[in-house]
């Protein structure tokens, strides 16, 4: 361990595992188990409606039953994320985890009752309580590793949101494998199997620390910061570390937290509050959750078949998983923007491959065998830089008092993208058919470009550091702000009268 309290203790490890398997890993499970039963669930509607009112309902009328329980999940994530901010600020960073997995756990007993109360319904009640449960993990795990690990760590700890996410995504498609819980008998069984992971974190989050930050700054106590900071660094000599949370704690001074309207009505942080609207939007429109859409029919059309299809499935959630460990490894060593530019740039190459890909299939020999590279080289570039370094940018680019607000507008644009998304892309496809992925080629061009120009590298800089980057950039081509933000007389006043004062002082004899 440094004199820095830098290094990466083994407890700080255990806490990230334990408020990611109850957090972003819920995310990538509860996203990706849903695709498993989507026959079952959707003969269950039939039967249901059958029973209740003898009526047999036609294919349209299903599926706009089966629309509102995928539909739901995004609608929950984002009252969620407007949940995340107030939650966060009220009971602090670890509590609100905790408290967050009532949700999940009141989903798993509806949707085991659902089908001997015989209501779909409640599969959509569940469906929207689990979206609500991911919308306030999503803001607040970033939140909580990005306050609780050092500056030389800050990025590979909150970059493991997206490890956690991919490897939910791998576990939620084993789990639903016809030999594990995905057939017609065990589907309820599968839709609850989230409160597996929802009770490992209730019985072991509550050993670790709270958020040092959040100790220090918002609760205004020093000891418990210093308790935290022991457990989370494994040394007691943090001084450097202490002094620039010390500065951050004496700029907010009796500031309290802002909230969204304050966030949005705040010109000096116009600029912050333009880049991750940006980056968020951008995560969920760049194609990526659309890739997975083609995934079988184009292994379908590659030759695989029927009954393998669903393990080839598996190798694009271990992809991303791969992808996302890769790169929290290099974030340290490459930076943020870096991969953010690249990501996107390597997506706009291979969406345009995939249009053309999917062009000449069935006229060309070979293409089924290209779409499957695309798909799985697509999801790699994503996992290699927006999956994980969009949700840390809030954490470093906003202050303490802005930082839950900051979240709660990232996952209100990042829902509303994704449940835009989801209504939209089959109009996409009927109307585009195989240019559908030019659309995300021009959102992953657009981001690359707008990412270059007004992303900053955050990459080895303090908190504090960063804030002032942006105030000096929030401030150029305004003639009547200063770095203290006084109007420009009264500082030149204040200058003159201590250039005044060092005079006097010069002339005046000493003792």
């Amino acid at each position: 361990m440094n004199r820095r309290g830098e290094g990466c203790s083994l407890t700080l490890i255990l806490t990230v595992c334990s408020a990611a398997i109850g957090g972003t890993l819920q995310y990538g499970y509860n996203l990706s188990i849903i695709n498993a039963p989507t026959a079952y669930i959707q003969k269950f509607i039939n039967e249901t409606c059958v029973e209740r009112w003898d009526t047999l309902l036609e294919s349209n009328q299903v599926t706009m039953i089966w629309t509102l329980i995928v539909s739901a999940f995004s609608v929950g994530g984002l009252l969620g994320s407007l949940l995340a901010g107030p939650m966060a600020i009220k009971f602090g960073r670890k509590q609100t985890l905790l408290l967050n997995n009532g949700f999940l756990l009141i989903s798993a007993v509806i949707t085991l009752s659902s089908r001997s109360m015989k209501s779909f319904e409640m599969i959509i009640l569940a469906r929207l309580l689990v979206g609500v449960s991911a919308g306030v993990s999503m803001n607040v795990q970033p939140m909580y590793f990005g306050e609780s690990a050092p500056k030389a760590l800050r990025g590979a700890v909150a970059f493991s949101s997206a490890v956690f996410t991919a490897m939910g995504i791998l576990l939620g498609q084993v789990a639903g494998l016809t030999e594990v819980l995905g057939s017609e008998d065990h589907w309820p069984y599968l839709l609850a199997s989230n409160a597996i992971p929802s009770l490992l974190q209730l019985l072991t989050l509550p050993w670790f620390p709270e958020s040092p930050r959040y100790l220090l700054i918002d609760r205004k106590d020093r000891e418990a910061c210093n308790l935290a900071l022991i457990r989370l660094r494994g040394c007691d000599v943090f001084d450097a570390e202490m002094e620039e949370m010390l500065e951050e704690q004496r700029a907010a001074g009796e500031a309290h937290a802002k909230s969204l309207w304050e966030l949005l009505t705040d010109r000096s942080l116009r600029r912050q509050l333009c880049i991750i609207m940006a980056a968020s939007s951008a995560m969920m429109l760049c194609g990526n959750d659309s890739i997975y859409f083609y995934a079988s029919y184009i292994f379908q059309e590659a030759g695989i078949p029927s009954d393998k299809i669903q393990y080839a499935v598996i190798g694009t959630g271990a992809c991303e998983f791969t992808a996302s460990i890769v790169s929290n490894l290099l974030i340290e060593r490459v930076g943020r923007r870096l991969l953010l530019i690249v990501g996107y740039a390597l997506m706009a190459v291979w969406a345009l491959v995939f249009t053309v890909a999917l062009s000449l299939l069935g006229r060309v020999p070979g293409m089924p065998y290209l779409s499957m590279v695309c798909i799985f080289v697509y999801i790699l570039s994503f996992g290699m830089g927006p999956a994980g370094v969009t949700g840390i940018l809030p954490t470093e680019i906003f202050d303490q008092m802005a930082r839950p607000a900051a979240y709660m507008m990232a996952g209100s644009i990042m829902w509303i993208s994704l449940f835009l998304m989801g209504m939209t892309f089959p109009f996409i496809v009927n109307s585009l058919g195989q240019f559908c992925f030019i659309p995300f080629c021009g959102v992953c061009i657009v981001s690359a470009v707008f990412i270059s120009f007004a992303l900053p590298e955050t990459k080895g800089k303090t908190l504090a550091e960063i804030t002032a980057e942006f105030d000096k950039q929030n401030m150029k081509g305004s003639p009547k702000a200063t770095p203290n933000h006084l109007p420009l007389q009264d500082a030149q006043h204040i200058s003159d009268l201590t250039s005044e004062s060092l005079e006097i002082e010069k002339i005046s004899p000493k003792g």
